[in-house]
């Protein structure tokens, strides 16, 4: 197997500033980062690239940043937040990208554990954060700001705009002509690129250190498999503070030397997506979800005849589909059709999807529902799944071209060797994996066996064919009491397919039932509600609606009916359900910032409901606390009826 220092000693070219130069010399006036800014597009080539990235990093080392230092980078997808990832590693030191949503009361924890001395973040808001904890914060002595708008009246002398630190450090350049490039030679392969912090769904956040060597290693890989080159674009709108964007947008962005493209706002991804035309696209779940959502409410609108054709040919697509794409042999009766639907259906969705050029569509970050997966693919957009955690680079498995299932998550990666524990535990090994958590050789040690396994804490197995399969996280999975399998998040994921679930919630181990929290699509559901003229006051008021716990009721029916014909989770039909009275909201400490469930955190807030739920009881009265986005604190309170749902007899067995 290839180490990190095969890898790395491939070219030379085994740090991310060394790459940097390189694509600045051998294809200087290629695009390397666009921004769109004021409704235009402007484009940095990697001369430009380079440039900033030596003046950033020169600037840095005026204001005295050395060596091992660590640097926060808060904001949205910005050029200068990913060139000052760069211009840090250049001088040794490493970048520390935060959740830009998170408040600043969850930042404290990582900017006092990161020992963090200079930050660089977006704009006002971010500033007002750290000035809020900045009391708490001894060490930090820089902020850097990149949007000028509203600084004008601080006068902090700690505070610095971008520019005029680049302008601090061309002056510095010019004075030491030789130092960063006796900086970027200093650096090495081993050496810290990013420190990325875990979502903190079982406790304290920890940072993870990632070498060049391993991020350059996963890059690569997935260069190799999916055959990517200097010409592909990316839309990079996900949180930077996440591995999957940091692997995507900076590390195989450097690697390849692709273009990567900021949009201008969170709210303008979607008409960005479609302007730009990705040829490489990246997304969790939860986004492929809301855009078919999106698509689900817009047909919903349409005419009889409209549907009545969309409905036709999404029958053809599911039915041949996934085979086309795949190159598979289809009847040509089948092929007439799918291509008349492509005409008339399939090409302008992905149009308005802005997924025209995908060549490649990636998700991860958590389980996608078969469901979900095979409607992408069935109307050819080459959606796969790639598999792995913070602590591999977000690469394990991926799916290569015309091996595509839509049940694993792909096969070992090149360079990844992967063995099933005998509890049923994924152990990884390979050239990814982390360097170690920060100030953490306890845990360190705990991840990683004897044998440089990592311990990836998911539960799975190989199939036939060697592709992984994953059950659930293997602290979830559980039993029920009559002993049958227990794996929440497979269940969870069949029911948020439908466009009215935005969320499940399920609990059943060790009881003799599953049963269910469900958060409604509010913008799906008052769709529906609204063309049918019910009228409802909020989220709240439309979640307790009689005419909605019923259609709740016939989706988890649908589920229950598609269980029983699995007999491996036949066992797991949900029994009986409630609609929660809020959305689980990470303001809330209900979800990670990455909107993954806190279960643990969810089982004990709501234990009122749970117990109700297994009790029998009809309903159940709850008020909540909750938290606004200007930090102020309300109740919302519900009297939540409790739903029995339709269960099948399992196949095979007699009722």
């Amino acid at each position: 197997m290839p180490t990190q220092a095969n890898y790395a000693a491939l070219d030379g070219l085994h740090t991310f500033p060394r790459l940097i130069l390189h694509h600045a010399i051998t294809r200087p006036d290629a695009p390397a980062i666009r921004e769109k800014s004021l409704g235009i597009w402007q484009t940095w080539t990697w001369s430009d690239v380079a440039d900033r990235v030596r003046a950033l990093a020169c600037g840095l080392s005026a204001l005295g940043f050395k060596r091992g230092d660590n640097l926060a980078i808060i904001g949205d997808n910005r050029p200068h937040l990913y060139m000052m990832m760069a211009a840090a590693q250049s001088v040794g030191g490493v970048p520390v990208p935060l959740y830009q949503d998170a408040v600043a009361g969850e930042m404290l924890f990582v900017l006092q554990d990161a020992e963090v001395r200079f930050a660089l973040v977006e704009d006002q808001e971010q500033v007002d954060k750290l000035l809020e904890i900045k009391d708490q914060l001894p060490a930090l002595e820089h902020i850097v700001y990149d949007d000028p708008r509203g600084m004008r009246h601080y006068t902090q002398t700690f505070l610095h705009d971008v520019h005029e630190l680049m302008e601090m450090g061309r002056i510095h350049d010019r004075n030491h002509p030789d130092f960063l490039n006796g900086e970027i030679e200093q650096g090495h392969f081993d050496d810290v690129s990013v420190m990325l912090y875990t979502s903190g769904t079982t406790g304290k956040p920890k940072g993870v250190c990632q070498t060049h060597a391993s991020f350059i290693a996963a890059a690569r890989g997935g260069i190799e498999v999916d055959r990517l080159t200097a010409d592909e674009d990316i839309l990079s709108y996900l949180p930077m503070a996440w591995v999957g964007d940091h692997l995507f947008s900076f590390a195989q962005a450097t690697v390849a030397g692709f273009t990567i493209n900021c949009p201008e706002s969170g709210e303008t991804v979607m008409t960005d997506l479609r302007e730009i035309g990705p040829t490489y696209y990246f997304a969790p779940p939860r986004v492929f979800e809301g855009l078919l959502t999106s698509v689900m409410i817009r047909m919903e609108d349409a005419g009889k005849i409209k549907q009545k054709l969309f409905h036709h040919f999404m029958a053809v697509a599911k039915r041949c589909g996934a085979d086309i794409l795949d190159g598979k042999p289809v009847s040509g009766a089948d092929r007439l059709q799918y291509w008349l639907g492509n005409l008339l259906i399939y090409g302008p969705l992905r149009n308005v999807l802005g997924m025209n050029r995908i060549r490649v569509a990636y998700t991860a970050g958590a389980a996608i529902g078969p469901e979900l997966f095979s409607f992408y693919r069935s109307i050819g957009i080459n959606l796969k799944q790639l598999y792995g955690q913070t602590e591999t680079c977000a690469y394990v498995c991926l799916q290569p071209d015309g091996h595509v299932k839509s049940d694993t998550v792909g096969a070992p990666a090149p360079g990844v060797e992967i063995k099933i524990a005998d509890n049923g535990e994924v152990l990884v090994k390979g050239p990814m994996l982390l360097k170690g958590y920060y100030k953490r050789p306890d845990a360190t040690a705990e991840s990683i066996n004897a044998d440089g396994y990592f311990l990836t804490g998911d539960a799975g197995f190989l199939d036939a064919d060697g592709q992984l399969k994953i059950i659930d996280r293997a602290k979830d999975v559980g039993k029920l009491s009559n002993g049958g399998m227990f794996a929440p998040n497979y269940i969870e994921n069949k029911l948020k397919f439908f466009q009215f679930i935005k969320e499940a919630v399920c609990f059943g181990s060790n009881r003799d039932m599953v049963c269910a929290f469900i958060n409604i699509d509010v913008g799906a559901v008052g769709n529906w509600a609204e063309r049918r003229g019910i009228a409802y006051a909020g989220y709240t008021d439309l979640a307790t609606k009689p005419q909605v716990l019923e259609l709740i009721r016939e989706c988890l029916e649908e589920v229950n009916e598609a269980l029983a014909g699995d007999v491996m989770v036949a066992d797991s039909q949900v029994h009986r359900f409630l609609v929660l009275h809020k959305e689980l909201d990470p303001d809330d400490d209900e979800l990670t910032r990455t909107r993954k469930v806190r279960r643990n955190f969810v089982s004990d807030k709501y234990k009122v409901l749970i117990d109700a739920l297994y009790e029998g009881k009809a309903s159940q009265f709850i008020e909540t606390e909750v938290k606004f986005e200007d930090g102020r604190r309300g109740k919302v309170s519900a009297d939540l009826k409790i739903v029995d749902a339709r269960t099948f007899p399992v196949a095979g067995k007699t009722a």
